[in-house]
C-alpha cells in the first residue's frame, strides 16, 4: 500500500504531526476501511468506526478499532524506523513459529514521515491476566525453537541490530545494592541473592557464537493467551534483536514464572547454562526495577514479576558446568 497522509479535515495534508485523538484516528481508519469494508468495525453515532485508546496516556499511540483491528501510530522518527522493520520481520518470523504473529492489513504514513500499521486483532487475552497451561508451555517452547531457527543473516539484512550480552556480574552487583534497599523496606530478603556468587555469575556468562533472533520483550502483555491456557500469539516485535537467547528465557520468567520458563526453554533444547543465565537475569532485574520504582504506579506489577522470577526451580544452585551444557 502506498503511504497515506492524514487529512486535516479541510482537504489539505498536514505538515506537522498532530496529536493523536479519536477524531483523527477515526478519519484515518475510515479512509482505510472505505465506509464499511468491515461492517463490524464501523457505525458509531457519528458515522465512523468505534475507536478507543488501548492504553492510558496523554497522547495514546495504540488504538482499538472495533472488535477486529488495532491501529498503532509511530510517534517519532525512531519509532517509524522500528515499525517499518517490524513489518518485514513479522513476515520473516511467521513461518518458523507455531504461535500467531500479527498481520498488517494496511500501513502507510499517518503524518509526514510517521508511519502507522492497522493490524488484525489476535483472539485471546493478555498473558498478564491468564495463566499458561502445560500445553501452553509447549507453545512457548515452539516459539523459542522457531526464533532460534530464523536465519540470523536474513534478520540482519532487515536492519535488526546485534545486542551484546549483558554482564551478569555487573547486574548481580546492582541487584545486591537494590536488595539492601528492599530489605530495609521489608520487601525482600537480601540473603536470597547469596545463591548467585561472583564465580557463579562468571560461569553463566553468555557463550561465544550463541546469538540468535530474540524477541527481547516477552512480557505477559505481549503474550496472547486463550482461556484454556494456550499461547495463541505473540505481539510487540519492534524491539527484536540478534542477541542472547537467555534474555527471552528471562522475559518468560517474568511473564509466566521461572519454573514454566525453564521447562519451556528445556523443551526447546536449551541446556543448563542459558536456562540458569536467563533465570538470574530475570531475578536480578526484578530486584533492581522494584527498588527503582518502589512507590511508583508500576510497583504492583513489579512485585508480581519479582514473585514470578523468584519461584523455585529444581536446579537452584550453579554447579560446575565445565565445557558441557547438560540439559536440566
Amino acid at each position: 500500500m502506498s503511504p497515506a497522509r492524514l487529512p486535516n479535515g479541510n482537504g489539505a495534508t498536514m505538515t506537522q504531526a498532530p496529536t493523536p485523538t479519536a477524531d483523527t484516528v477515526r478519519r484515518l481508519v475510515l479512509s482505510l476501511l472505505k465506509d464499511g469494508k468491515d461492517g463490524k468495525d464501523t457505525g458509531d453515532d457519528r458515522g465512523g468506526p468505534d475507536v478507543r485508546p488501548a492504553t492510558e496516556g496523554a497522547e495514546p499511540v495504540t488504538w482499538w478499532v472495533g472488535s477486529r483491528h488495532v491501529l498503532r501510530l509511530a510517534p517519532d522518527r525512531e519509532a517509524t524506523v522500528r515499525q517499518r522493520r517490524e513489518l518485514r520481520l513479522r513476515d520473516l518470523v511467521r513461518p518458523h513459529v507455531p504461535t500467531a504473529v500479527p498481520v498488517s492489513v494496511a500501513h502507510g504514513e499517518w503524518a509526514p514521515g510517521l508511519t502507522y500499521t492497522l493490524d488484525t486483532k489476535l483472539p485471546g487475552g493478555s498473558g498478564e491476566d491468564h495463566d499458561v497451561s502445560a500445553v501452553g508451555e509447549a507453545d512457548l517452547a515452539g516459539l523459542l525453537t522457531g526464533l532460534r531457527e530464523v536465519p540470523v543473516r536474513q534478520a540482519e539484512t532487515l536492519g535488526l541490530p546485534r545486542a551484546a550480552p549483558r554482564s551478569l556480574e555487573a547486574l548481580r552487583r546492582s541487584a545486591v545494592r537494590a536488595a539492601e534497599r528492599l530489605a530495609k523496606a521489608d520487601e525482600f530478603d537480601a540473603a536470597r541473592l547469596h545463591q548467585l556468587t561472583p564465580p557463579a555469575a562468571s560461569q553463566l556468562a553468555a557463550q561465544p557464537g550463541s546469538a540468535v533472533l530474540t524477541h527481547h520483550a516477552l512480557t505477559g502483555g505481549h503474550l496472547v493467551v486463550s482461556a484454556d491456557g494456550r499461547v495463541r500469539g505473540v505481539l510487540g516485535w519492534a524491539g527484536a534483536v540478534v542477541g542472547d537467547p537467555a534474555e527471552d528465557i528471562a522475559g518468560l520468567a517474568l511473564a509466566v514464572g521461572s519454573p514454566a520458563a525453564v521447562r519451556a526453554a528445556t523443551l526447546a533444547g536449551y541446556g543448563a547454562r542459558p536456562c540458569l543465565r536467563g533465570l538470574w537475569l530475570a531475578r536480578c532485574d526484578t530486584v533492581v526495577r522494584l527498588a527503582e520504582d518502589l512507590t511508583g504506579k508500576n510497583a504492583a506489577l513489579l512485585r508480581t514479576r519479582l514473585r514470578r522470577a523468584w519461584e523455585p526451580i529444581l536446579l537452584e544452585r550453579v554447579t560446575d558446568l565445565g565445557d558441557a551444557d547438560d540439559a536440566l
